[in-house]
């Protein structure tokens, strides 16, 4: 997984949920704007969030209020993206096997 948040936040994100894989970091979301996945959070969203004590800047670390859009992304060994999926609604994500399917079929 990849996360603009600082290793602080991921840290803690990875203990708390008990994660088994690897919590990778994008500063900036610099990976995340090479894959055209940036969403700059409009002003009047910011601070609804800020009042539920969501401080995008403190985790991470920028003052960008940005986050990436969810993705999954199968890229095979010569960088030929052979699997993709995203969605703005983070509560949409395929199911595991459907994954595993696609890298079966490779």
């Amino acid at each position: 997984m990849i996360s603009p948040q600082i290793e602080e936040y991921s840290r803690s994100l990875i203990e708390e949920k008990n994660l088994s894989f690897d919590l990778l970091s994008d500063p900036g979301n610099q990976v995340a704007q090479k894959f055209g996945l940036v969403y700059q959070y409009p002003d009047d969203l910011k601070q609804i969030f800020l009042k539920f004590g969501i401080d995008l800047e403190k985790f991470n670390n920028d003052d960008s209020w940005t986050l990436p859009i969810p993705a999954r992304y199968i890229i095979d060994r010569d960088s030929v993206i052979r699997y993709a999926q995203a969605d703005p609604d983070y509560t949409i994500r395929p199911d595991p096997l459907h994954t595993i399917e696609a890298l079966r079929s490779l």
